[in-house]
């Protein structure tokens, strides 16, 4: 893409409203913009990080045998009546009436909804296992919104639902999610560790958030400094192999982490002294196993193996897309702006010309951009006539992984400028080699998915 071209409204001043890191950036990079109270606006370069993510996750989700599909926004009330849950969600949800006098609502998550697609369509165990799953837009009308996309009211959310014959297979399901959610997160570039943590008003006893640890968290968090070291790397996994889920989820789990919800005093002081660690962290998903509680409640059975119907153990699992976008900021930045790893970059790198106009250093640039996209890498190329030092402020903005600074000066000695935007380091390249360095460094983000 070429920056002329493209629409990029950065702001050079702070706003005012923003009070943490990732909404304050996400805003002067040009990437969202607010449309009413906790609702925004996603502009391309913020779309084009939030479909990045997105795609990660459905990869995974697919990976480990997950079935996509998608569900409205807008639900009928008589299904969380059936449930139970219509009094009792409280006053974040959004309740409708239509034209017709028919009580809606804006799903704030979709287990009734999904629980009512799979009684009408599955009546027998050998149609299990199940897990369905769909990435929409969810709403839940906060009291203050606030933080950007880290508290809004609208959100875009992955929210999966397992359906077991058994526990045992369902606790499987849990295990296998588990495992998934780390495949995702690393691919993004974070550490998002798996704590203890409460159900909520989705129910069940056996429920894990994952949790981004940074200072502007809202929730406070107790963990093993051990807990950190954990990395799921690029290891192999049978998803079907109950004890390799079982393994992994054994390996991430076993050391003491997590929220203050469930915090435990006793057992964090049974962990070594120098090892015990309190900080804020953010939520970036959460699996549950809740057992039978919605089939029980809306009659969604299965005939077993000897005939009889039973009542299928569910699970539900959500990621919340739009809110890693914010979480990773907060992250991954410093006091001159964004740096997004590799795997999610909205740009594998920008091209600045330092002289446009100039006929060498145009050449150059175009070829840089030609020879990338014919790589198969999506780059940007400052080619607005304005100031170096304004093209490299906003390149520093928006937080690109890696730049190439093209000038007169330096193909005069048959080099450009490479630059790592996470460590501000440069070297000195001919242009072929520039362009094989970057072709080399994303050659593993380019084939990770499915």
């Amino acid at each position: 893409m070429r920056l002329s071209r493209y629409f990029l409204p950065v702001l050079r001043e702070n706003p005012a409203e923003a009070q943490i890191v990732s909404h304050r950036l996400m805003l002067r990079a040009g990437m969202i913009k607010q449309a009413a109270s906790g609702i925004y606006s996603w502009l391309p370069l913020g779309f084009k990080v939030l479909r990045k993510l997105e795609n990660i996750v459905h990869e995974e989700q697919m990976r480990a045998g997950h079935i996509p599909m998608l569900m409205p926004t807008l639900q009928s009330a008589d299904l969380w009546r059936e449930s139970g849950r219509y009094d009792d969600y409280g006053e974040e949800m959004l309740r409708i009436t239509d034209r017709h006098g028919r009580d809606m609502l804006y799903g704030p998550t979709n287990e009734e909804l999904i629980t009512d697609i799979f009684r009408a369509h599955v009546g027998s165990y050998k149609d299990l296992p199940l897990t369905l799953y769909h990435i929409q837009w969810k709403f839940r009308d906060e009291v203050r919104p606030r933080f950007g996309v880290m508290r809004g009211r609208e959100f875009f959310m992955k929210d999966g639902y397992n359906f077991d014959l058994t526990k045992k297979d369902a606790l499987h399901a849990y295990n296998r999610h588990l495992v998934s959610y780390l495949r995702t997160y690393e691919r993004m570039g974070l550490q998002a560790i798996p704590m203890r943590a409460d159900s909520g008003p989705i129910g069940g006893d056996d429920t894990h958030e994952f949790l981004v640890l940074a200072d502007t968290g809202e929730s406070e968090v107790f963990y093993d400094s051990k807990v950190t070291d954990l990395s799921f790397g690029d290891r192999e996994i049978d998803y079907d192999d109950v004890a390799q889920c079982q393994g992994v989820l054994d390996e991430f789990t076993s050391l003491y982490a997590r929220t203050d919800e469930t915090h435990d005093e006793a057992l964090f002081n049974a962990i070594p002294e120098e090892r015990r660690r309190t900080a804020r962290g953010i939520e970036v998903g959460q699996i549950f196993y809740f057992g039978t509680k919605y089939s029980d409640a809306m009659g969604a059975n299965v005939q077993g193996p000897d005939g009889k119907p039973v009542p299928v153990h569910m699970g539900s699992h959500g990621i919340g897309v739009s809110r890693l976008v914010g979480a990773i900021i907060e992250a991954s930045h410093d006091d001159k702006g964004i740096i997004w790893p590799e795997g999610v970059t909205p740009f594998h790198a920008g091209i600045i010309n330092v002289k446009q106009g100039d006929s060498e250093a145009d050449a150059a640039c175009e070829a840089i951009y030609k020879s990338l996209q014919a790589l198969g890498l999506d780059p940007l190329y400052d080619d607005r006539d304005e100031r170096a030092g304004g093209k490299f402020a906003s390149m520093d903005l928006i937080g690109l992984p890696w730049r190439i600074t093209v000038g007169p000066r330096g193909l005069k000695n048959g080099v450009v400028e490479l630059t790592s935007r996470r460590t501000g380091e440069s070297e000195d390249l001919p242009p072929k080699q520039a362009v094989e360095k970057l072709a080399q460094i994303y050659a593993g983000h380019l084939v990770k998915g499915i």
